[in-house]
């Protein structure tokens, strides 16, 4: 096995710790720091990741999380299952990974992570990052993304905590995405999906409002999981083969 090329300078060692509460079996996850200043026009040639013509035209920060995303991928791929390949972009924009393999890719301010599994032992993952919303721009967006019920819910908690509600919201339903929609191969929003409770360790768990197929129906419900850390939360939905 050919060893990978030397991460660019624009991002840090990549990091296999486990950030969330509960750690799954067989799975790969790994991680990276990346400052889209030191990013150089090489990098994408010396790291063998070929960005698509979309991410080539983008400002440095679009290509230092593209270029992060790629390489967690690749090195989880690698020591999963020995693949030595960096996940396309579909005509859908989701990830193209090898086949008999899920995984999930996210990235925010500087922090990028990737998730693998072989389908064998688990059907979807999906992985979100999100820096933590402040209390004004949540109240502002939580009638976008928390559903009627969700709000009623809000509402009754406490103040102090409704910003890391709405954030949490958003990244939990954008990691349900991720997990069902290679599944299902059909669009759903977050109108169609809610949190039923959540716990300060970092337990969630997730109703579905809409039939997706004749398994993922109106009223199905998921674990999730998240952990919030310098600033920005980390959610993960896993659904078991």
């Amino acid at each position: 096995m050919n060893p990978l090329p030397a991460l660019p300078a624009c991002c840090t060692p990549l990091d296999d710790h486990w950030p969330l509460p509960d750690a799954l079996p067989d799975t790969v996850l790994l991680s990276t720091r990346f400052d889209p200043s030191l990013l150089v026009p090489d990098d994408f040639r010396r790291s063998q990741i070929e960005p698509p013509p979309s991410v080539q035209r983008s400002v440095a920060k679009r290509q230092a999380e593209f270029l992060a995303g790629r390489l967690c991928a690749r090195a989880a791929l690698l020591q999963l299952q020995g693949l030595d390949c960096s996940p396309a972009i579909g005509e859908d924009r989701a990830p193209v990974w090898p086949s008999g393999i899920c995984g999930s890719i996210t990235h925010s301010t500087g922090h990028a992570a990737a998730i693998v599994a072989q389908k064998a032992d688990w059907r979807g993952l999906g992985m979100d990052l999100e820096n933590l919303l402040n209390a004004e721009r949540a109240e502002r967006l939580a009638g976008e993304i928390l559903t009627p019920a969700e709000l009623k819910r809000m509402a009754a908690g406490r103040r102090e905590q409704r910003a890391l509600t709405v954030t949490l919201t958003f990244s939990v339903k954008e990691s349900l995405f991720k997990a069902l929609y290679p599944i299902v191969q059909q669009r759903f929003y977050f109108e169609h999906a809610e949190v039923l409770e959540w716990t300060d360790r970092g337990q969630v768990r997730l109703r579905l409002l809409t039939d997706l197929s004749s398994e993922w129906r109106n009223g199905s419900e998921l674990d999730a999981q998240f952990a919030v850390k310098e600033g920005q939360l980390l959610s993960l939905v896993s659904i078991r083969a």
